[in-house]
């Protein structure tokens, strides 16, 4: 059984028994069996990402009718923020759908919705729930991440690059931010020597991206990065380079040597 396949499973008519019991305190209205119910009735032939949003919309027809209501009451339900680095996914999947429901319905809400991304990634992710914010205003939106680069909170800093990555696993493919290269450079500059492993990883492989589609831009940039007064991780430029050196583009190799 592969990881995706074990993965679905977890969103079922169990999970769906758990965030009950979690928003009935805070919402004893809440219809439990109905929304049990509905999620039982449909999961079991969906895959993962179908799964969540069945739930997503089974949460939003069982709450109030307000979004920002209905976003209240989610936000009560987040649990402790995850103090590591380990167990983001694995302790945190049950805030899938959470974010699946801001990413859904919360657009015509954004400042709310953009505060709510924030909480729930320091507890799980908002990598993908962000994306439709980054095509709805890309320009407010780069602004606040901008003020996120310097967030003390290392899983905020990582939403800045994972949620802006053009090629990010299991997301749709996006174009580089506003049709320019430039603004993501902008944005991984101030974390290529991120005191986080964690945050470095995800530069590492969003530079890996960049590479896929605009590789003369990015390997430009990286000289520059090497050549001025810009702290850098050596181990994010040689990850960031690796489908570069496995094509043996004379470039990057030789940008790999210079960092030996």
């Amino acid at each position: 059984m592969t990881k995706s396949v074990a993965l679905k499973n977890y969103f079922n008519e169990e999970l769906a028994h758990h965030l009950s019991e979690l928003i009935v305190p805070h919402y004893p209205s809440f219809q439990s069996e109905a929304f049990i119910h509905s999620v039982e009735q449909q999961v079991s032939p969906l895959q993962l990402k179908a799964r969540v949003a069945v739930i997503s919309q089974a949460l939003k027809k069982q709450l109030p009718n307000r979004y920002p209501d209905a976003l209240a009451i989610l936000m009560n339900i987040l649990g402790p923020e995850n103090k590591t680095e380990e167990g983001m996914f694995t302790n945190g999947y049950f805030l899938m759908p959470l974010a699946h429901f801001v990413e859904t319905y919360g657009l015509s809400h954004y400042h709310l919705s953009m505060q709510a991304l924030y909480e729930i990634t320091k507890r799980h992710t908002a990598e993908y729930a962000i994306r439709p914010y980054l095509a709805h205003d890309p320009d407010q939106t780069l602004k606040i991440l901008t003020k996120w680069l310097n967030d003390s909170n290392s899983h905020v800093r990582r939403l800045v690059s994972e949620g802006t990555r053009p090629r990010l696993p299991w997301a749709k493919k996006i174009d580089v931010l506003k049709g320019e290269i430039p603004y993501h450079f902008q944005l991984l500059k101030p974390l290529l020597n991120d005191p986080s492993p964690y945050v470095r990883k995800s530069v590492a492989n969003h530079i890996n991206d960049l590479t896929k589609s605009h590789p003369e831009q990015t390997l430009s940039w990286i000289q520059h990065v090497m050549t001025g007064s810009i702290d850098y991780n050596n181990w994010v430029i040689q990850q960031g380079l690796r489908t570069l050196k496995k094509q043996g583009d004379g470039r990057a190799l030789n940008i790999l040597n210079d960092l030996k």
